[in-house]
């Protein structure tokens, strides 16, 4: 905890942190706001699933796209742009009465503008620490991030009950806005620019910890997502115990990624900690008790933080510093494709047997997880004894008299 302390103490990382979390505080408010408010509009979870998963679709579709653009037009107008078409799309799907083709459209368009303030920071985070110091800080970040899961489920579903689920989606702009704006008029936001990637777009894939990476998060992200649409399905609209249940499982993330998400990181390191992940999960399927649920999701959390700072850092570590945003893009794509995956097939199964097979599919999803791990682990780089800043956009230039660097 030494090491965390005195990382927040170097100038501009407390706040450029806490900007960040409160940006991205309505990400851990929206899956299931739009959740409770279409299933209360339809009653039907079909149709909540298929508009939240072109929500995810789209987030998906935009990650590389607009992180691509900051390099282009730079991180602040990229940012104001996307934070006021998506919160008037919100705005839309919060006040006016709509069919569900037209709610389906807004909820992608809702995805397509999600500001891309994960990419933006954690390229702005190797500009303000030491490179020794740089996967100590992922880990905070992805462990400080559940704080967002720890409260917006809780604050989402109080909010949805005692008043009603369109004051939860306005609750999420306002969020969106205020949070947004810190963030955007951070100093550090200002100070660092994005060097414009020489290479088109995807080609960061050909490396194997990115395209990994993206996979893994595709899978996590289905057995995470199911699991949280089976919860919210097995306490119905009004019931509590789904907003607390989902907070236990994010601060058992918090406990897991402070706990050892720091560590040192092997070719092992990603099963491991998906393995802690899926037993967790699996432990779902003995009771819908929510007690029982609670220990269980505790225990499942404890796992993916530190996959998030595994992640982070072996991206990081091996991709050039003009890649990093779109590295990071498409790692974000990938989470989101594997969120609307699992979140469109919980609400189709829930439908159509109940809210206990919603469990049955995030078991699946994780088990198959670790086992993706497992056997591509020659993909995952060994950061044992490594930095995980990104590489200087240089190469070596020969000459007759010998070499020299140049950008």
């Amino acid at each position: 905890m030494a090491g965390y302390r005195d990382l927040l103490r170097t100038r501009g990382v407390a706040r450029i942190i806490a900007a960040q979390l409160t940006a991205r505080f309505p990400g851990g408010m929206m899956s299931l706001a739009v959740l409770l408010h279409i299933e209360h509009l339809t009653h039907s979870y079909g149709a909540a699933g298929t508009v939240l998963a072109a929500t995810s679709i789209g987030q998906a579709v935009a990650g590389p796209l607009t992180s691509r653009w900051m390099g282009a037009w730079g991180m602040r107008p990229v940012l104001l742009l996307t934070t006021g078409v998506q919160a008037a799309s919100l705005l839309l799907l919060a006040l006016a009465p709509l069919p569900v083709p037209v709610m389906i459209a807004c909820g992608l368009v809702i995805g397509l503008s999600t500001p891309p303030v994960q990419p933006a920071v954690r390229t702005i985070y190797p500009k303000m620490v030491n490179a020794s110091r740089l996967t100590r800080l992922f880990s905070l970040d992805a462990s400080l991030q559940e704080i967002i899961w720890v409260v917006a489920p809780v604050l989402t579903t109080f909010v949805a009950i005692q008043i009603s689920t369109v004051a939860a989606l306005l609750l999420i702009i306002v969020f969106l806005l205020a949070g947004g704006a810190w963030f955007i008029f951070s100093p550090e936001v200002g100070r660092v620019r994005i060097p414009r990637s020489r290479h088109p777009l995807g080609r960061v894939l050909r490396k194997a910890p990115v395209i990994l990476s993206t996979v893994v998060g595709v899978v996590m992200l289905a057995a995470i997502s199911s699991l949280e649409t089976g919860v919210v399905a097995a306490y119905g609209e009004g019931g509590l115990e789904s907003g607390l249940i989902l907070a236990v499982f994010a601060a058992g993330s918090l406990i897991g990624g402070l706990g050892f998400g720091h560590l040192p990181m092997g070719p092992w390191s990603a099963a491991r900690r998906l393995a802690i992940m899926a037993f967790g999960i699996a432990l779902t399927l003995f009771s819908l008790n929510a007690w029982w649920l609670g220990v269980s999701v505790l225990v499942a959390g404890m796992g993916i933080a530190p996959v998030f700072a595994l992640t982070f850092s072996i991206v990081s570590a091996s991709v050039k510093f003009s890649e990093t945003a779109e590295a990071y893009g498409w790692l974000n794509t990938g989470q989101l494709i594997g969120a609307a995956l699992g979140s469109a097939v919980a609400g189709f199964v829930i439908d159509g047997i109940g809210p206990s097979a919603a469990f049955w599919v995030a078991t699946a999803f994780a088990v198959l997880c670790v086992l993706v791990a497992a056997a591509c682990v020659r993909g995952f780089p060994d950061l044992r004894g490594r930095d995980a800043s990104p590489q200087p956009d240089t190469g070596m230039i020969q000459t007759v008299t010998g070499s020299f660097r140049m950008p």
